[in-house]
């Protein structure tokens, strides 16, 4: 993959026109999961890869065709063929999964044997009394969550921001995030690391998902708080925007509910779609609820204002972004929303302005979004050639059967690195 054009990271919204983005097609870490460990992995059920796999094909194919896209596992690899960082990345891994013993062997590895065997699980090596009897069967475990890449960093402007996870079990995503952006010569950025030692000291409780963090225009984010980004992590956020940005800042902040698990980030209620059209699970973001909506307003460094919104469109409204709120489970009733929205029916990928990815399952906000002008085409007849792209709105359905049980939609499986500027 290495190639002497540089991609300078640029992300100034949700809906410019995608011009690069990351992901990683799933592999034999999906398999690794068993019924025992899954909850540990972070999933409610264990998905068959094969099925995941030809979904997620279509998904890529469908990128593909709008976009430069990046492979994890190839960006990794071609930062491992540097001896220097590869070192330093494999001490940093094995010294915090405790797994030292393994790093002379995994030095031995060529770089795509390496980068693989990073995401995928180190099987352990039963080669003492501990290890014959230990219950776990690897020394580094597999990254079952990587597919999603979108939450170990998240890009804003020229700058990426590494996730600092809320689970141990994903630590090392961020940790392979970081040495790729600050290493890998295609990748022209600058990061900001909520990982290390003095800034877990400065915000204890720190965490930070991509899932939860949203560009709605250069001076405004949308940043969702709950069991996935907590409200130190969010204060890490403001207090690198009260020491880099000059003028006025605007940070929206959405509590969220600590269950049901299909709300673990804001992107599962709430997604921008276009320049005036969003999509949103509407009882918790519309609804009457217990869960605040706060607009923090930053002038040229400083704090000046922290006050509660009605909503999210609202708070976005006065901002100058008139949202039309389109309902994820469309208005038929709250159980077919709550249907929905469990099956990633809110969390849609925005390639263009009104140009979007999302779960064909999810008929009835597919129809909604149909009723909203919206061109349905499904990525099949897009990928085999029997319809194009059209000049006006258009949701691209992919099929979710089975990756829609791991938890996240289209825009949880994609972390946009470079966007046209709308």
């Amino acid at each position: 993959m290495l190639t002497n054009q540089k991609i300078k990271i640029d992300v100034c919204s949700e809906f410019g026109q995608l011009e690069g983005v990351i992901i990683h097609t799933p592999g034999q870490e999906v398999e690794e999961m068993t019924p025992e460990n899954a909850e540990r992995a972070l999933y409610s059920d264990i998905l068959n890869l094969s099925v995941a796999a030809g979904e997620y094909s279509t998904f890529k194919g469908v990128l593909n065709k709008v976009s430069q896209t990046f492979e994890v596992k190839d960006l990794l690899s071609d930062i491992l063929q540097n001896d220097e960082v590869k070192s330093s990345l494999l001490k940093e891994i094995c010294f915090s999964e405790g797994a030292m013993d393994i790093f002379p062997a995994l030095m031995e590895q060529h770089a795509a044997d390496l980068s693989r065997q990073l995401i995928q699980g180190v099987f352990l090596e039963r080669n003492n009394l501990t290890r014959f009897l230990s219950q776990e069967r690897f020394s580094l475990r597999p990254l079952h969550n990587f597919l999603f890449t979108r939450d170990a960093s998240m890009t804003f402007g020229n700058e990426v921001l590494i996730g600092k996870m809320a689970s141990k079990v994903r630590d090392r995503e961020a940790v392979i995030m970081n040495a790729i952006f600050n290493n890998h010569p295609l990748l022209e950025t600058t990061t900001i690391n909520p990982n290390t030692p003095e800034n877990i000291l400065n915000f204890p409780g720190i965490s930070i998902e991509g899932g939860d963090f949203q560009v709605g225009r250069e001076d405004v984010l949308v940043v969702g708080t709950g069991i996935r980004t907590s409200t130190h992590g969010i204060d890490f956020i403001l207090e690198n925007i009260k020491a880099k940005k000059s003028g006025m800042q605007h940070i929206l902040i959405q509590e969220l509910p600590d269950a049901p698990e299909s709300f673990i980030h804001l992107d599962m209620v709430f997604t921008f779609m276009d320049m005036d059209a969003c999509m949103v699970y509407e009882p918790l973001i519309m609804g009457t609820n217990r869960f605040h909506t706060i607009h923090i307003r930053v002038e040229n460094g400083k704090v000046i204002d922290i006050r509660e919104q009605k909503n999210l469109p609202k708070a976005l409204k006065k901002l100058g972004i008139d949202m039309d709120p389109i309902q994820c489970g469309g208005g038929i009733d709250s159980w077919t929303q709550e249907r929905e929205q469990w099956h990633s029916g809110a969390n849609f990928l925005a390639f263009a302005p009104g140009k979007v990815i999302g779960y064909e399952r999810n008929i009835h906000t597919i129809e909604q979004l149909s009723q909203k002008g919206f061109q349905i085409i499904t990525a099949r007849d897009l990928l085999s050639g029997r319809c194009e792209i059209p000049d006006g709105k258009c949701v691209i359905t992919i099929p979710g059967s089975e990756l829609a049980r791991g938890g996240g939609g289209a825009r949880c499986m994609s972390m946009p690195i470079r966007r046209k500027k709308v």
